[in-house]
């Protein structure tokens, strides 16, 4: 048995501020940085064979702050993007006492376009907090410029199917650490939620969800 843990990242500055991040890099809130010690007490109570996660900041800081605690081995992040995929034995030498953390673009956040920077209650009052929900949490509606959560999805599960369960069925126990419409994008694949009642599924920052397969 294998098992998969989805964890989004801790909150971050902008988050904080109640700001539209998206792919702006922000650093963590340095007052919910403790939650790396929660979040490390439960997550390695498994042995964590591999790790995904985005090159964005908020994500990969995470990952470190939650090896600070309870866990003698080491991240050795390693940057997929550009094919080395199918070769990062050849590039990195990966002992026992290390965990590869695999980074790629298709793990990250939502693209939020024009409403990236942007304070969420100035924009719910500028194009109507019904427009903005829809925006946020809908399967299909997309922010100006933006991406809708089907546009995430598209990237998330092929990304998914191709490499994470590869190491599910060879038994691995994965660890993604990633951002809420990332994740929800794989939890909507991995429960088949429909289309309909994916709007009404949240992860809180410094979330868990896990799965036995």
């Amino acid at each position: 048995m294998a098992k998969l843990i989805l964890v989004r990242h801790i909150k971050s500055q902008w988050n904080e501020e109640n700001r539209f991040t998206g792919w702006m890099d922000v650093p963590l809130d340095e007052n919910e940085t403790y939650k790396a010690k929660e979040l490390a007490d439960k997550v390695f109570q498994s042995k964590i064979d591999r790790i995904y996660t985005s090159p964005l900041f908020r994500n990969k800081d995470t990952v470190a702050r939650m090896f600070e605690y309870g866990n003698k081995k080491y991240p050795i992040f390693i940057h997929l993007d550009g094919g080395k995929m199918q070769k990062w034995g050849h590039y990195i030498d990966i002992s026992q006492e290390d965990v590869p953390v695999f980074v790629s673009e298709a793990l990250n956040e939502r693209y939020y376009g024009k409403l990236q920077g942007e304070n969420k209650e100035s924009a719910a009052e500028k194009y109507g907090e019904e427009k903005l929900h829809l925006w946020r949490r809908s399967w299909q509606e997309a922010p100006p410029g933006g991406e809708s959560l089907k546009g995430v999805y598209n990237r998330v599960v092929p990304f998914y199917q191709k490499y994470i369960e590869k190491d599910l069925k060879e038994g691995r126990n994965v660890l993604i650490v990633a951002s809420h419409n990332s994740l929800r994008a794989l939890v909507k694949h991995i429960e088949n939620i429909s289309d309909k009642d994916i709007i009404n599924l949240e992860i809180p920052y410094a979330g868990i969800k896990e799965y036995n397969f």
